[in-house]
C-alpha cells in the first residue's frame, strides 16, 4: 500500500475512532496507537498527523459543508465511516496546503468509502465530494491546475458510478 494512501487509511481510522467514542479518547493516544499498530514502517508520520489534527482544527467548518452539500443527511445520520472520509476529503480539498491535484483527494476518498463503508458509501462520498469540487471550480478555487475534461467525464474518473 503506497504510503500517501496508507497514511490517509490510517487518519480516517483515527478520526472514526475518535468519533465513534464521541470525541473523549485522547485524540493522539489513539493516532500514536494505530500508527504503532497498523504502519509501524511509515516512514512519515507527519503526513497523518496533518491530516488528523487539520480536521480536527477545521471540523466545525468542515461539518458546516458537510451539511450544505448533503441537505437530505443530518450529519448524525450520515455512518461514522462516511463522515469520516468526507471529513478528510473536504480538509484536504479546502484546508489542506496541499500538491495533491483534488481528482487524486477525491478518488482516494472513494476508495476508502468502498473498502470501509457501506454498499453504497462510494457513490455517496463521491456525490458530496464531485459536488464541492464542482462548486470549487465554478468559482476559481481549484489549487492544481488540471486538464479539461470532457463533458462526459465530470470532475473524477468515478463520478456517476
Amino acid at each position: 500500500m503506497p504510503n500517501r494512501h496508507l497514511s490517509r487509511t490510517i487518519a480516517m481510522q483515527t478520526l472514526y475512532e475518535w468519533d465513534f467514542n464521541h470525541h473523549s479518547e485522547k485524540l493522539n493516544e489513539v493516532l500514536t496507537y494505530n500508527i504503532k499498530e497498523q504502519a509501524a514502517g511509515l516512514e512519515d508520520i507527519s503526513f497523518v498527523e496533518s491530516l488528523v489534527k487539520g480536521v480536527v482544527k477545521n471540523i466545525k467548518a468542515i461539518d458546516e459543508i458537510i451539511i450544505k452539500f448533503a441537505p437530505e443527511w443530518p450529519l448524525d445520520k450520515i455512518t461514522v465511516v462516511d463522515r469520516n472520509v468526507l471529513r478528510l476529503g473536504i480538509y484536504e480539498l479546502k484546508f489542506a496546503a496541499s500538491d495533491v491535484p483534488p481528482k487524486v483527494v477525491i478518488n482516494e476518498a472513494i476508495e476508502m468509502a468502498k473498502t470501509f463503508g457501506g454498499e453504497s458509501s462510494g457513490k455517496f462520498v463521491n456525490g458530496v465530494l464531485g459536488a464541492i469540487y464542482g462548486e470549487m471550480e465554478a468559482k476559481g478555487e481549484i489549487k492544481v491546475t488540471e486538464p479539461a475534461l470532457s463533458e462526459s467525464e465530470g470532475p473524477q474518473s468515478n463520478l456517476g458510478e
